[in-house]
């Protein structure tokens, strides 16, 4: 007996996520020693997580026989002293940004409803929406990947009910102002999500529009700056009326105590998150200066740049720096990005340069 016909309709409409090529992938797959394999493809942290976040995930291992608190009322404390947000505007996720985006949609879609994507971006967006039960209506960038708040406000109708938008935005890297910001705010009867995964290595801090604007949420995460991805730490700043609702629909116990612990002990390593910053920072310079020369770079205020190997495409490109060890992401996955972009993560001053060096031997 088979049973697919149970399965809800719109799942016949979502793509699996793809995520970067793991280390032990290409091992396996080129046979090369994973300590000669340099990683840039997740946007992950060149350092390491906090020595201090380590410690107190080891101190807490004995811990894991019970549930954690279902608030996680400590991590949020330590997260309104990082924000300056109460609390009771602090929400968190144990399975990072996507459980948060997850949770929002699963709090305002329903069938019929719809949300608005400007893209290229972050892919789970959509995901999220159809899982839920809506529809995704795109608004395309232009060719340095800004967007107007005219054209999205354009795509909002009455089933409009989230408009996400991603600054620095992944994968190009640039963002979204705050003036633009303020009028979709001020125009649409929809509710606004802006994605800061990547605001520690940004001139551009969205966060304080949330005391002004009811229908704001700003997403963020514990997986790039802090160095935690494999923890899988999400938070949200968000109005009190968004926080109560989504204390009922959130997954259960869904902060586990180690990453509960390892946050709160990153949060208060400042000196490791500053050294992480500024290693981000020299690193766009040295990735934008020596790639300049072979291809288009992009401006970027994330963790990454993006480039672009017109006439080539990004699959050849990516599959020769993958022969050579090197893991980067073709982002011809992505929505609306076409076939000759390539997001390449900061990585270490030697692991930066050996990706110069490559791509200058294979353009």
């Amino acid at each position: 007996m088979r049973f697919e016909n149970l399965l809800r309709p719109a799942l016949k409409d979502i793509k699996e996520y793809v995520p970067g090529k793991s280390i032990e992938e290409i091992a396996r797959k080129y046979g090369i020693p994973p300590e000669k394999i340099i990683k840039l493809g997740s946007n992950e942290n060149p350092l390491g997580p906090s020595k201090l976040a380590t410690a107190a995930i080891s101190k807490n291992a004995g811990k894991v026989h019970l549930y954690p608190p279902s608030d996680a009322l400590e991590l949020r404390k330590a997260i309104s002293n990082y924000t300056g947000y109460p609390a009771g505007n602090i929400v968190v996720s144990g399975n990072g940004m996507d459980g948060i985006v997850d949770t929002v949609a699963r709090l305002f879609m329903s069938p019929g409803a719809e949300t608005v994507i400007p893209i290229p971006t972050f892919s789970y967006y959509e995901i999220a929406t159809l899982a839920n039960g809506g529809k995704s209506v795109f608004v395309e960038r232009d060719g340095d990947f800004n967007i107007t708040p005219e054209e999205i406000l354009k795509k909002i109708n009455g089933n409009t009910k989230i408009i996400f938008l991603c600054s620095p935005n992944n994968p190009s890297g640039n963002l979204f102002r705050e003036d633009d910001a303020r009028k979709i705010l001020e125009s649409a009867n929809a509710i606004v999500f802006i994605d800061e995964a990547y605001v520690e290595f940004s001139c551009s801090d969205l966060s304080g529009l949330v005391r002004e604007y009811n229908n704001l949420i700003i997403g963020r995460t514990f997986s790039k700056a802090f160095g935690l991805a494999g923890m899988r730490m999400g938070y949200a700043i968000v109005p009190e009326w968004i926080c109560r609702e989504y204390m009922k629909v959130m997954t259960p116990f869904s902060m586990d105590i180690l990453s509960s612990a390892g946050g709160i002990a990153a949060l208060e390593d400042r000196e490791h998150l500053e050294k992480s910053i500024e290693t981000v920072k020299k690193g766009r310079i040295q990735l934008t200066s020596g790639l300049g020369a072979l291809c288009k770079v992009y401006t970027s205020e994330a963790n990454f740049v993006m480039i672009d190997v017109y006439p080539r495409k990004a699959s050849d490109i990516s599959e020769s720096l993958l022969r050579k060890g090197i893991i980067v992401r073709d982002c011809t996955s992505f929505r609306g990005a076409g076939t000759s972009l390539i997001r390449i993560t900061v990585g270490t001053k030697e692991q930066n340069q050996k990706v110069i060096d490559a791509l200058g031997a294979i353009l």
